[in-house]
C-alpha cells in the first residue's frame, strides 16, 4: 500500500491534463485543452438576467440551496442534494447534468452563445475564469467570469433547446450556423477580448514527456525549419500527446484557438478538408473546410505560430485531400498564391502555419507513403522510452515489484518483435501503456496485460498462436 505523502508526491510529478477515464484507460489523454467547446446559454429563465450579467461580465446558474459546486465528487451526489433540498419526486437528469458541466467541464477559453427563449440569440462571449462560488451574490452564486463580445437580438437557426446550459460542440452543422451569425467580427472580436492561457516552455515539455533534452532541440529544428514534421512510431509512444506538447512549447503557451487537430481516414476528402460543396436545406451551398478556416485564421495572426496537426495523416490520399495546395505546404511555397478548386479566391498557406501528422508504423493496412508526402515533411521516429530519465523516475516511485518485473518483460518482448521479420521495429510496446494516475495494484496490472497487451499480441501473431500464448504467459506470470 503506498503511502499518502507518496500519493501526493506522485500526484505533483505526472502531469495534471493527464486524466485515466477507466482502470484500463493508461493513454497520455488531453482533456483540459484539447478542444474549444461551444455552448448554449440561458441567462435566467427567459433571459431576465442578460442585462445584469452582461455588464458584469458574469454567466451563473441558479441552484443555490445545494451549496458550493465543488463539494460534489459525483453526479449522484449532487442529484441526492437537490432531491433533499427541492423534493424528491423530480429526477433531475438534466439539471444535474448541466450543473456538474458548468461547475466541471466547461473550461477557460470556450465560447458561450446567449440565448432567450428559443428562437433568438442575444449574446456571444469567451469564458475568461474557473467556476467560483461567489456568496456575496443574493442568487445565482454560481458563477464564471466571461468576456462577452457581442450583445443584441439575431434569429436563431430553428428552434433552440430549452436547457438552461447545453454542449453543443458536436453538432458542426448547427454550431456553423451559430457562427455565421457572427462571421464577419468572429476573429477580431476574440482576439479583442484577450485570454491568459498557461506559459508553457521546454522545461515543462520536458517535465511531461520522456524525451531527452537533444531530441526535443531536433523537434524543434525540424519544425522551424521544415514546417511539416510527421511522428512516427509504434502504438503508445505518446505521438498525440507529443505533438501537442511540442506546439505548446513552440508558441509559449498553451493557447488552443492556435492549435486544430483532425484525423484523416480512407474516405477524407478535399470538400472535407478545404472546401466544397454540401447538401443544405436549400439545395448546394460551399462549405469551408478547417484547413482553410486555420489558414485565414492564422493570416491575420501573422506575428505568431499557428498548428495543425493531423492524426493518422497516412491514411488519407494526401493528394486528394490538399489537393493544389499539396504544392503549397512546402517551407519556400508558404505564401505564393494559387486559385482554388470551388471558389472565385486565391489562397495561400500562411509562413506562420507549422503542420505536425501522427502515424501509427504497427498499421498493416497502410500502402507505403509516396513519394510526394516523403519530400514535404520531416520525419522524427518515436520509440518506447522505458530507458528514459523521466519513465525511470515515475518506475521509481511507484514502486511496485511486479511493475518492475512487467516492464523488464515488455523490454525483452520489444527486442522479439523487433528482430520478428513479420513485425520489425514500428511494432514494439510503447510505455504510455505503463503510465496512469490510478493505483498501480494487482488489479490494474491485470487488466493492462489482459485487455490491452494479450489483444496487441493475438493481433501481431494471429498466424503464429503458439508464440502468442507463450508471451501471454510471461507476461501473466510477471504479474503473480
Amino acid at each position: 500500500m503506498l503511502s499518502e505523502e507518496y500519493k501526493d508526491e506522485l500526484n505533483k510529478s505526472i502531469p495534471e491534463e493527464i486524466i485515466p477515464k477507466r482502470i484500463t484507460d493508461t493513454t497520455l489523454s488531453d482533456q483540459n485543452i484539447d478542444t474549444i467547446h461551444y455552448w448554449l446559454y440561458s441567462p435566467g429563465e427567459n433571459a431576465s438576467k442578460w442585462e445584469e450579467f452582461y455588464q458584469t461580465g458574469i454567466m451563473a446558474i441558479g441552484w443555490k440551496e445545494i451549496g458550493n459546486l465543488e463539494q460534489f465528487s459525483s453526479k449522484e451526489e449532487m442529484k441526492q442534494k437537490m432531491k433533499e433540498c427541492y423534493g424528491k419526486e423530480y429526477s433531475y437528469k438534466n439539471a444535474v447534468h448541466a450543473t456538474w458541466q458548468f461547475a466541471n467541464e466547461m473550461k477557460i477559453g470556450d465560447i458561450v452563445f446567449a440565448k432567450k427563449g428559443q428562437y433568438t440569440v442575444i449574446g456571444r462571449g469567451v469564458v475568461i475564469s474557473d467556476y467560483i462560488y461567489d456568496t456575496q451574490r443574493k442568487e445565482f452564486q454560481n458563477i464564471r467570469k466571461v468576456a462577452w463580445i457581442n450583445s443584441g437580438q439575431w434569429q436563431h437557426p430553428g428552434r433552440a433547446v430549452m436547457k438552461t446550459l447545453t454542449d453543443i460542440t458536436v453538432y458542426t452543422n448547427y454550431l456553423a450556423k451559430l457562427n455565421t451569425l457572427f462571421e464577419e467580427e468572429l476573429l477580431e472580436d476574440i482576439k479583442e477580448k484577450e485570454v491568459e492561457y498557461p506559459n508553457y516552455t521546454k522545461e515543462d515539455f520536458l517535465k511531461e514527456v520522456f524525451l531527452e533534452e537533444e531530441d526535443y532541440d531536433t523537434l524543434v529544428a525540424l519544425v522551424k525549419n521544415k514546417k511539416n514534421l510527421i511522428l512516427q512510431g509504434p502504438p503508445g509512444v505518446g505521438k498525440t500527446f507529443i505533438a501537442k506538447r511540442l506546439a505548446y512549447s513552440i508558441m509559449g503557451k498553451k493557447e488552443k484557438e492556435r492549435v486544430r487537430m483532425v484525423q484523416f481516414h480512407q474516405s477524407y476528402s478535399y470538400e472535407d478538408f478545404i472546401m466544397g460543396f454540401r447538401p443544405s436545406e436549400n439545395g448546394f451551398e460551399l462549405k469551408k473546410g478547417p484547413f482553410y478556416e486555420f489558414c485565414k485564421r492564422a493570416q491575420i495572426d501573422d506575428e505568431n505560430e499557428y498548428f495543425f496537426i493531423i492524426d493518422e495523416i497516412n491514411r488519407g490520399n494526401l493528394s486528394k485531400i490538399f489537393g493544389e495546395l499539396f504544392l503549397l505546404i512546402e517551407n519556400d511555397k508558404r505564401g505564393v498564391e494559387l486559385q482554388l478548386l470551388y471558389s472565385d479566391e486565391r489562397f495561400c498557406v500562411p509562413e506562420n502555419v507549422y503542420l505536425i501528422g501522427m502515424m501509427n508504423t504497427a498499421d498493416r493496412s497502410l500502402a507505403m507513403l509516396d513519394y510526394a508526402l516523403r519530400r514535404r515533411f520531416a520525419f522524427f521516429e518515436l520509440n518506447p522510452a522505458f530507458l528514459s530519465t523521466g519513465f525511470q523516475s515515475y518506475q521509481n516511485k511507484i514502486q511496485n515489484p511486479k511493475f518492475d518485473r512487467l516492464i523488464l518483460e515488455v523490454k525483452r518482448l520489444n527486442k522479439v518483435i523487433e528482430t520478428d521479420e513479420m513485425l520489425g521495429r514500428g511494432f514494439r510496446i510503447g510505455h504510455s501503456y505503463f503510465y496512469t494516475l490510478i493505483l498501480v495494484d494487482d488489479a490494474w496490472l491485470k487488466s493492462v496485460v489482459n485487455f490491452e497487451l494479450v489483444p496487441l499480441l493475438e493481433e501481431y501473431w494471429f498466424d503464429e498462436p503458439e508464440k502468442s500464448r507463450e508471451w501471454t504467459s510471461i507476461l501473466r506470470r510477471a504479474i503473480q
